[in-house]
């Protein structure tokens, strides 16, 4: 059942991450009035481990209760909290759990209790009206800030340009919060950099306040010369049956330990990003947006290392052997500046 709440808990903007779940027992939708309708949306906590979004609110709703002596907002606001439980041990997800960020309408997951939840979060949505959406995440690696969009209309671009210009455009992984609201509202994913950089929380902050202070998104095109698009052309995961590690360990694969060093960057043919020491012929799980193996199209092996067959950007690239295993090892990205809607 969805716990549906029309004030903030006593207590709660003196709780981090850690602590919201013996305060509200499990996912939690909650209404705050202000002076504009539709309410604008944030989702944070999608991923117990990226704290980021519930940082970044508690700070703006706690500065603004000081500066008026109560909570006083520009526009409504619902926020959804995600995985509080997760949250509370520092993880992204239980082993029990699905991923929060794959459950939403549209997901090409087995049916769980949580795609029914994320069912209700958007059909409540629906039914108020919402302004705009925000999901807001942290990331592992070493990655600029960053918005991931689902659409390129201009309303949603224009939101996104409010965080960065740098923008990330996908259409796979499906079941992600943005694409379920985008079918009623502009909406994108806030990449906001590692776990506990003051300047990740800073910056969702300011991009929550500026949201709730608009009164329209302009519905004019973006000039293509303000943003630097990039689109998703494949997403890369380790076949469960190969192990993998970062020096001094082993494993059938050895990354190298600068990989997250490749984030953004345009690589040319023949980087490599580690050592094989297993005849497997695929060491990679590599799918286009349509689903196709697209394995042999990026990467080779060359003396014994995996490199690259054709000049790539890679993102979200980590050293991080739980999140690699959990969601991906990267996607790999191609300038689409180009596809920018301009003027009829």
């Amino acid at each position: 059942m969805l716990n549906e709440l029309h004030a903030l808990p006593e207590g709660i903007l003196d709780r981090d991450t850690r602590g919201l779940q013996d305060l509200l027992g499990g996912p939690t939708l909650i209404h705050l009035p202000g002076d504009r309708q539709p309410a604008l949306f944030l989702s944070v906590l999608l991923h117990g481990n990226e704290t980021v979004g519930w940082e970044a609110l508690r700070a703006l709703l706690r500065q603004r209760r000081a500066r008026f002596g109560e909570l006083r907002l520009p526009r409504a606001l619902s926020v959804f909290i995600g995985n509080v439980a997760a949250a509370a041990v520092g993880v992204r997800h239980l082993p029990d759990q699905p991923d929060y960020n794959r459950v939403w309408p549209g997901s090409e997951l087995a049916p769980t209790p949580e795609h029914d939840l994320m069912r209700q979060v958007t059909e409540r949505l629906r039914t108020r009206g919402l302004f705009a959406s925000l999901d807001i995440h942290n990331n592992t690696g070493l990655n600029p800030h960053y918005v991931g969009v689902n659409r390129l209309d201009h309303q949603t671009l224009h939101l996104a340009r409010l965080f960065s210009r740098t923008l990330m455009y996908f259409r796979r992984p499906k079941g992600i919060q943005a694409m379920a609201m985008g079918e009623f509202c502009p909406a994108v994913t806030l990449e906001c950099g590692k776990v506990g950089d003051l300047h990740g929380r800073d910056h969702a902050s300011d991009t929550i306040d500026a949201c709730l202070h608009l009164s329209a998104l302009p519905q004019h095109p973006v000039s293509p010369h303000d943003i630097d698009l990039f689109h998703t052309v494949a997403r890369v995961e380790v076949p469960e049956e190969l192990s993998f590690a970062f020096p001094p360990a082993t494993g059938d694969i050895l990354f190298s330990p600068d990989l997250e060093r490749f984030n953004f960057r345009e690589l040319p043919r023949g980087t490599a990003f580690g050592r094989v020491n297993k005849n497997s012929g695929v060491y990679l799980d590599v799918r286009d947006e349509q689903g196709t193996d697209v394995y042999r199209r990026f990467f080779q092996v060359e003396d014994g290392e995996l490199r690259l067959s054709t000049p790539v950007m890679p993102s979200m690239l980590t050293l991080n052997t739980d999140v690699i295993r959990q969601d991906c090892l990267c996607y790999l990205m191609e300038r689409y500046n180009d596809h920018v809607p301009h003027p009829p």
